[in-house]
């Protein structure tokens, strides 16, 4: 392991943090693009409304808040997306018994059955892009993401817990 104050490690004439970065950006938009043909030629929805029928399949009921978290976009945009969902009748919009200021999302029996059918294309998606590798090769891959998944998140903590503690004193 590289000590922290040791510059980045080369590889040829590259930075192995700038491959990283290529190779994991690469990897994300190849997966989203199949996700995204395979969802719309065989469900007639976006990679994007599949994987929010996938959401609400597991979690019953979201916020659109939730949504826009876990996208990374801001609340309008997940307004559109719903919209059109909606239009479609893929899901509902349920006030919320306890809070009506809330709205939640659910799916309908339409969104419902399309949720039935998205794991299987997310399956052969995943299998096309591990195609050739051994179930060690696939378990060692998905154990090294999910550490630089972790360390990336950590890393993040301490960044928002230091500029916190940088706005509190400039309040007080």
């Amino acid at each position: 392991m590289r000590d922290k104050n040791e510059p980045p490690r080369e590889n040829g004439d590259t930075m192995i943090a700038e491959n990283l970065g290529h190779l994991l950006n690469h990897a994300r938009t190849n997966t989203w693009n199949l996700i995204n043909q395979r969802t719309r030629d065989e469900l007639d929805v976006s990679g994007t409304e599949a994987s929010i029928i996938s959401m609400l399949a597991r979690d019953c009921e979201l916020v659109a808040v939730d949504l826009a978290r876990e996208y990374g976009i801001d609340a309008s945009a997940v307004t559109r997306i719903v919209d059109r969902m909606e239009k479609r009748g893929l899901v509902v919009r349920v006030r919320s018994k306890e809070d009506r200021r809330v709205v939640k999302l659910a799916l309908t029996a339409v969104g419902t059955g399309i949720a039935e059918r998205i794991p299987a294309i997310f399956a052969r998606v995943q299998d096309d892009l591990l195609a050739g590798m051994t179930s060690e090769e696939t378990g060692f891959l998905l154990s090294i993401l999910g550490r630089v998944l972790r360390n990336g998140r950590h890393v993040q903590e301490h960044a928002d817990k230091a500029s916190s503690r940088v706005a509190n004193r400039l309040v007080v």
